[in-house]
């Protein structure tokens, strides 16, 4: 399949953080962008060559987009997969609907895990009252109880615990389909990110360690402190669910790394992820170049490290009593401040990040919580 070269138009369904990221690495490449998202002035709307607004499941919108497109790619992979079917009839869709029937169903996301015999936490269905019951005499309690579809950053899930009432817990969900998981006394999580081009190429990044504040990510450093075999086989992991489902473009695998160091996959992520924002910086290619790389069929870059770095995620938390005080970023020499243009902070919303450039990432690690209590109103 013929190569689309710079000139060419990229569709971008979501005009969130990441899409934004993405364009601005596409058009810094000669690529034109085209954005379709609910509001005119999203944070891909103000970096793009043009926006469609509409729902990301309004089909005439959806298929407004592809007609104006050489190809599409994801913000979010909260977009209906059937959207996806027809707009491949107009213009190829990178990633595809096939991929995300698989993930944005986290029940069919785990019976895919199972199938490939890849380890993850145990689970069970748990919509109704019974299938719940019967799920926590197979997993034990405290369990995790998450909507099959569009929960994220901790939303959509309750924690059944020892003495906990099941059933109140599950009300929570208003009848949502859901699956419980049992609770994984893990160690750390940490993150592959990773490219497949058309040809089925690969390229892989150095892993990520994440910390998380709330359910929501607070830190990644990378390269992960790791023993090689750990190494070797988190990729091994990535790699494998990459290649099941024929993804083309950035992706992200969420594992937990256990005491005794085996791992289980958390989640699938079929886009460019939060955890690989250190790479636009601290690598020869970022995420972002590379996944407009991977869907307009280059070949894909380098992702070879040039420092260690750190990451610091800035929630809307920190505008309680107006603009942070900036200039505690601004005046180190190592950091990269990068906010989104989001219309308005919220309480545990993303409005941006910072990039540590260290190679040093425990002293990385101490700098950017020093940042966020500095940056944090009193």
């Amino acid at each position: 399949m013929k190569a689309l070269m710079p000139g060419a138009t990229v569709g971008v369904l979501g005009g969130g953080q990441l899409g934004r990221m993405m364009a601005i690495e596409a058009r810094r490449m000669g690529y034109r962008v085209v954005v379709l998202d609910p509001s005119p002035r999203c944070p891909t709307a103000q970096v793009a060559d043009g926006v469609v607004v509409g729902a990301l499941d309004d089909l005439e919108s959806a298929r407004h987009l592809a007609q104006q497109v050489d190809v599409i790619t994801l913000d979010t992979e909260h977009v209906p997969a059937d959207l996806l079917a027809e707009l491949e009839k107009i213009v190829p869709v990178r990633p595809g609907s096939s991929v995300l029937r698989t993930i944005n169903d986290r029940q069919i996301q785990k019976q895919f895990l199972d199938r490939l015999g890849l380890p993850q936490a145990q689970w069970a269905p748990s919509t109704t009252q019974p299938e719940l019951d019967a799920a926590l005499v197979k997993l034990g309690r405290p369990a995790i109880v998450k909507v099959r579809r569009a929960g994220y950053d901790g939303k959509g899930q309750v924690r059944v615990e020892e003495t906990g009432d099941a059933g109140a817990e599950l009300a929570k969900l208003r009848g949502e389909p859901s699956v419980a998981e049992e609770l994984v006394r893990f160690k750390r999580e940490i993150s592959v990110v990773l490219a497949r081009g058309l040809t089925g190429e690969l390229k892989i990044y150095p892993i990520a360690e994440n910390v998380h504040r709330r359910h929501i990510l607070h830190t990644t450093r990378a390269p992960a402190p790791m023993k090689p075999a750990t190494k070797v086989r988190a990729e091994e992991i990535a790699i494998t669910v990459a290649e099941a489902l024929g993804h083309v473009g950035v992706m992200a695998v969420e594992m937990f790394e256990l005491v005794d160091g085996r791992l289980l996959v958390n989640e699938i992520a079929p886009r460019t992820h939060n955890s690989g924002h250190y790479t636009w910086g601290a690598c020869v290619t970022s995420q972002f170049e590379q996944h407009i790389r991977a869907v307009c069929g280059l070949p894909l870059g380098d992702p070879r490290p040039m420092t260690g770095a750190v990451m610091v995620n800035l929630i809307g938390d920190l505008w309680r009593a107006g603009q942070p005080a900036w200039e505690h970023v601004l005046e180190r020499p190592e950091a990269r401040l990068h906010l989104y243009g989001k219309d308005a902070p919220a309480p545990g919303r993303k409005m941006g990040h910072v990039l540590l450039l260290d190679d040093d990432t425990d002293r990385g690690l101490v700098t950017a919580d020093q940042l966020i209590a500095t940056l944090t109103p009193t």
